[in-house]
């Protein structure tokens, strides 16, 4: 039988080559950075995409034996600018944002002008008691509590553990 050797493969990466439009590239990288420092970036309710920007708004959803409660971060939103609703089952919030910005210095005057909508849908579980929803908005988080039907509140049971 003839003997096979099977070789390992290396481990030492392929040497890159440094074309000139990668220096090129990483410098202008590094200008842009320069650049945008200290200019106002956008509130975290703004997300990029493909160059676009879009609202998205940030939920964290909870449920205890009682209620389920929903928590969204809508920083720079006020409160007119909300709606809540609640329709077969379904929560949404809806909301807008506008942000102006003047700026006016010995050389140079700045305004920007930004608007955009979002809306969050939320399916609330059948235990939920519809008449009773409540929503808080305080410091740009808006709180809602939606508690639970009485018959779905039902006291824990403690179920014993047999051997054998």
């Amino acid at each position: 039988m003839p003997n096979i050797e099977i070789s390992k493969p290396t481990t030492t990466p392929p040497a890159r080559t440094h074309h000139v439009f990668d220096a090129l590239r990483d410098e202008m990288d590094r200008a842009f950075e320069r650049f945008e420092q200290g200019w106002q970036r956008w509130p975290s309710l703004f997300r990029g995409g493909n160059g676009a920007e879009t609202m998205m708004a940030n939920l964290d959803v909870h449920e205890d034996a009682k209620s389920v409660m929903i928590e969204a971060d809508l920083p720079g939103v006020e409160e007119k600018d909300l709606s809540v609703t609640l329709a077969n089952g379904i929560l949404t919030i809806k909301g807008e944002k506008k942000h102006e910005r003047e700026e006016k210095k010995e050389d140079y005057y700045l305004c920007e002008r930004s608007f955009g909508s979002f809306a969050r849908s939320v399916r609330l579980p059948d235990t939920i008691d519809e008449s009773k929803v409540d929503a808080r908005f305080d410091k740009g988080v808006l709180k809602v509590t939606a508690a639970k039907r009485p018959e779905a509140v039902k006291a824990e049971k403690k179920i014993e553990i047999k051997k054998g």
